[in-house]
């Protein structure tokens, strides 16, 4: 299955390494001197395991012609030049590992709804100042169509990346992990980028905890309204949290933190990444959809709200 990548991030590069890896041919569409630093040292991945692979990387869009797997990884503030730059290919199906929920639409309108899987990570990773990747956290890659069957394409799919190591899991209810997953993203990201505090100190400290889950409870509302029931699914554990008593989600929470300090420490939400390196934040696009939305449905987030005015005034700083 001819595989195009675009974005050469953590999650790109790690995807363009184990896919590359497992011999499936994978282009990694990369610009600047990220590009030129993979074409010459390819990709290494520490953390999870260690390995090094050569990945054939392309930084001309147009001179691509066609895939059968699009998986857009790029920050969600470079979506729509990045789309546009890919619009004319010819692709079978793709899908976004990216934060958020706007992304599936943003796919849609550029190569349609049939094309269009839905897709949740539940790994994370990190480029280090020497161009490596370290992958910290691998739970696997939720699939599925949004029409809630299971196609013969997304069995194509799944079983291409089952044979490159990113543990597919198959769901009818894509929509709910998306949604389960953002609403707790919401909660790590604004903690993680005003505390600059590591992913199991933050979620161990008790008030920094219901601060997370404050911010997940009132973004799990949109959710609700919109008829989308909510998922538990490691890490992430939404719907529990959005459901049992305030202290007993507090209590899961420093559990979870307690849990993976002894699993990965070093844990860091991509967003408190960008800030300790000075790029551009997703506020907008993660914190800003979500209290758009509220306002939209008349329901108030003023958690949400506070963090988002206070991380896009970081954010303007950065830029």
């Amino acid at each position: 299955m001819q595989t195009l990548i675009l974005g050469a991030g953590a999650l790109g590069s790690v995807m363009s390494a184990y896919l590359t890896r497992a011999g499936v041919p994978v282009t990694l569409l990369a610009r600047g001197q990220r590009a030129a630093f993979l074409h010459k040292h390819g990709v290494s991945v520490t953390g999870v395991e260690d390995f090094t692979v050569p990945v054939t990387v392309a930084t001309h869009p147009h001179e691509l012609r066609e895939a059968d797997l699009l998986i857009v990884t790029v920050k969600t503030y470079d979506t729509e030049p990045a789309l546009a730059s890919v619009s004319h290919l010819n692709v079978g199906s793709v899908f976004s590992l990216q934060n958020g929920v706007r992304k599936n639409e943003q796919l849609a309108h550029y190569f349609g709804w049939e094309k269009t899987l839905g897709a949740s990570p539940l790994f994370s990773a990190e480029v280090t100042p020497t161009g490596s990747v370290h992958f910290t956290y691998h739970g696997g890659l939720v699939l599925g169509e949004f029409s809630g069957t299971t196609s013969t394409r997304l069995q194509t799919v799944a079983a291409m990346l089952e044979y490159g190591g990113m543990r597919p899991m198959l769901t009818p209810q894509i929509q709910s992990v998306e949604w389960s997953k953002y609403a707790s993203f919401v909660g790590w990201m604004a903690v993680a980028a005003l505390t600059r505090l590591e992913t199991p100190k933050f979620l161990q400290d008790p008030d920094l905890a219901a601060l997370v889950v404050q911010l997940i409870r009132e973004t799990a509302q949109l959710a609700v309204h919109s008829g989308i029931p909510l998922e538990d699914h490691a890490p992430f554990f939404s719907k529990t949290l959005s459901s049992v008593p305030f202290a007993e989600a507090v209590e899961t929470l420093q559990h979870l933190g307690r849990r993976l300090a002894t699993q990965s420490a070093a844990h860091k939400v991509s967003t408190l990444q960008d800030l300790e390196r000075g790029r551009r934040l997703e506020v907008d696009e993660i914190l800003g959809y979500a209290v758009r939305q509220g306002e939209a449905l008349g329901l108030p987030l003023p958690t949400v709200e506070t963090c988002y005015r206070l991380l896009a005034g970081v954010n303007r700083y950065l830029q």
